[in-house]
């Protein structure tokens, strides 16, 4: 749900009405097929105040037995995590959120503090960048990261994201962590295979 009034029909308004007419069709015409909604929040902070309510007007559309995610991807000192934690959660009624983890244990540890809400940790991006750190270190430091992080939670409360877009590293990834859900963005216009991932990141619970 990365609302872009750019890309909306043309019969929709620019307007915050508009940009909620578009999600609450989108929501009604999937939640019989959808498990998850992932908001991205930088569609929504970028309007400002206004903004801000157009994503809990969204969120109140979602129906209860879909999950909520909120694609975040904050990770600051433990004080400040804790406050993120709690804006996501108790206020926007999230059921998750992701996580960077580049800052350690003491920025990711108050998310799983919260009893039944879901951590997701930036584990293996799809993105151009991710090269630039994450396949450096020996092992790599994304390697480093999932191991790491099964320290600090449970495959009860904590994901990784992992991106479609190296389906051949999932055998690495699943090596590594057998029991975590993934959340895995770029399939389809970005070149992921839903085949692939199906393949090679499947574990006996689906996964």
């Amino acid at each position: 749900l990365d609302i872009d009034p750019d890309k909306m029909p043309k019969h929709l308004p620019r307007t915050m009405d508009g940009m909620l007419a578009f999600n609450k069709a989108i929501i009604e015409a999937t939640s019989d097929l959808c498990v998850a909604y992932k908001p991205n929040l930088a569609f929504y902070e970028r309007f400002g105040s206004e903004g801000w309510q157009l994503l809990e007007d969204t969120i109140k559309l979602i129906p209860k037995e879909c999950m909520v995610i909120a694609d975040a991807k904050r990770g600051d000192i433990g004080n400040t995590s804790k406050y993120y934690a709690e804006a996501i959660f108790n206020h926007l009624q999230a059921d998750a959120i992701t996580v960077a983890p580049y800052m350690g244990e003491d920025s990711v540890s108050p998310f799983l503090a919260f009893k039944n809400k879901w951590t997701i940790v930036l584990g293996l991006t799809s993105n151009k960048g991710a090269s630039d750190f994450q396949f450096h270190g020996e092992p790599d430091l994304y390697k480093t990261v999932l191991q790491k992080c099964q320290q600090w939670g449970s495959p009860e409360q904590l994901m990784f994201v992992i991106g479609a877009t190296r389906p051949e590293m999932f055998k690495q990834v699943r090596a590594i962590a057998p029991d975590h859900f993934l959340l895995v963005p770029g399939v389809g216009a970005q070149g992921g295979s839903l085949t692939d991932v199906a393949k090679y990141g499947m574990n006996k619970d689906v996964g």
